[in-house]
């Protein structure tokens, strides 16, 4: 089985500007230091909560007489589809704090809108992402505040 996987996140990352970007920015809204968004920001993605893409492995190998030999895209879907300005807003909401948002040129190879068509492992499986953008990124922050030292934000010893 093969999964494309769209925009993974969750506890246990500590994201960087190009990969686990919504770590990177609740790290950076932490550290009290500016987001570089290249573009207008309303670029879209749909996010994906760990604990769903674990689900969906895990019903995989339930179900690998049906799916053995198939590629699937795992995302967040439409349900979960943010634009990154969405997401720091609502990093923002959970963490009090306002982001300091700086704008870059948009980026060559860097899409305005993608959100992953998941039906046919939905169809063959019936796995759907349970975790909202709210849930999942309230369970990040949550987890950096908790696992991080606050001087360096740092995973702690």
């Amino acid at each position: 089985v093969v999964f494309r996987l769209s925009c993974i996140y969750g506890r246990r990352q500590l994201g960087t500007e190009d990969q686990g970007w919504i770590a990177h920015f609740a790290l950076q809204m932490l550290r009290e230091a500016p987001i570089t968004v290249y573009g207008n920001g309303r670029q879209v993605r749909d996010i994906l909560y760990v604990d769903d893409v674990l689900d969906a492995m895990l019903l995989a190998m339930e179900e690998i007489d049906r799916v053995s030999g198939k590629a699937f895209n795992i995302g967040g879907g439409p349900a979960n589809a943010v634009s990154l300005l969405e997401a720091i807003d609502c990093l923002a909401e959970l963490s009090g704090l306002q982001a300091q948002v700086r704008y870059g040129p948009v980026r060559q190879d860097d899409q305005p809108y993608y959100v992953s068509d998941t039906h046919r492992f939905t169809q063959m499986t019936g796995w759907t992402p349970q975790i909202s953008v709210e849930q999942g990124l309230s369970r990040l922050y949550q987890w950096i505040l908790e696992n991080t030292s606050s001087g360096a934000l740092q995973l702690k010893e």
